[in-house]
């Protein structure tokens, strides 16, 4: 498929789960929550002023940070306009919402201190131009933060890329592309003077990775 039919398939998946992205279901937006405390961990290991959630969905992972950290500026990218809509609707004060490409970023060079993406990088398919953006839009010294799906085992990961993402494409119109290992964050961080600080798989099939902007 090509970068825009993946697109679609991401916008068709979203726009339909947007109204019922935050409730309890058990599903595996849900799951996905659980996310959330490891990412704000990292993020307020450091001073930091401007944060960038990339793939912000409705919201949720904001309003706990904004919670938890009110003097901070936040803003939330997402491609799908129903996501950002039913985020508005939240009156989240202090947050700003965009609804946006997240491989070509609307904001200004060295505009934020830390960028977040929580289980949304598996859709992007075009992951370089992601980070040619992050590395323009980043201040010097800062951080991206990425949740997503991997394995230590290679022979997992080769399923994961050719069997089961394929398979979710094809039966159940999902836009997910592909997901990432070592060697992989290593090359898009060297073809955009990134520097690929900490890659670790964490329970539950985690990724846990942090990128950082050189001085």
């Amino acid at each position: 498929m090509t970068g825009e039919e993946y697109k679609r398939l991401s916008l068709k998946e979203f726009d339909r789960a947007a109204a019922k992205f935050d409730d309890d279901d058990p599903s595996v937006y849900n799951m996905c929550r659980k996310d959330y405390p490891d990412v704000l961990a990292e993020a307020v290991s450091e001073p930091f002023s401007d944060l960038l959630d990339a793939g912000c969905g409705t919201g949720a992972m904001l309003g706990m940070f904004k919670g938890a950290y009110p003097d901070k500026n936040y803003t939330g990218i997402d491609l799908s306009k129903k996501m950002i809509e039913t985020a508005k609707t939240k009156h989240l004060e202090g947050i700003c919402f965009v609804a946006g490409d997240c491989e070509n970023l609307p904001f200004a060079d060295s505009s934020f201190d830390v960028v977040t993406c929580s289980m949304s990088f598996h859709h992007y398919p075009n992951p370089e131009k992601f980070f040619m953006n992050l590395h323009r839009i980043l201040r010097p010294g800062g951080r991206l933060i990425l949740r997503d799906m991997a394995s230590n085992s290679s022979l997992l990961m080769w399923f994961m890329n050719h069997i089961e993402i394929p398979a979710a494409n094809r039966f159940l119109r999902k836009g997910d592309v592909h997901v990432y290992s070592k060697a992989d964050m290593q090359r898009l961080c060297d073809a955009c003077a990134l520097k690929l600080e900490l890659y670790e798989v964490r329970k539950g099939f985690r990724l846990h990775c942090v990128v950082r902007k050189p001085d």
